[in-house]
């Protein structure tokens, strides 16, 4: 498992961070950048560790990696609810936000399950 441009979960990651980046720029100053960076961070690791297992040489290895971008999948979940309880996110861009969450977490999870042993 070599080539992480041909998934479709690093695609799908991808776009993510570019939907992030669009949400976080109509953030308020008053965060002073600190939830709209800590939720670029968390997303950006997503594709990024996705490709980081991809280049591992064993099975374990590549999980071990798919799971980090797992866990910054709900990270970064975690930053989406509360930048829109402080109002930072619509309800429409929080509800777009979630779905491509839960949507990359679904296919994490399935990749990992049907990796080769």
């Amino acid at each position: 498992m070599h080539d992480f441009r041909r998934l479709t979960v690093w695609q799908r990651s991808r776009d993510l961070v570019v939907a992030t980046a669009k949400a976080t720029r109509t953030f308020p100053h008053i965060d002073r950048g600190v939830i709209a960076s800590q939720l670029r961070r968390s997303v950006i690791s997503i594709p990024a560790n996705i490709a980081e297992g991809c280049g591992k040489s064993s099975r374990k290895e590549t999980i071990r990696f798919l799971q980090i971008a797992a866990g910054s999948a709900t990270e970064a979940e975690n930053h989406v609810l509360i930048a829109a309880e402080l109002g930072y996110l619509s309800a429409e861009s929080r509800e777009e936000l979630l779905e491509r969450l839960n949507a990359v977490q679904r296919m994490l999870n399935r990749l990992m399950q049907k990796l080769p042993a």
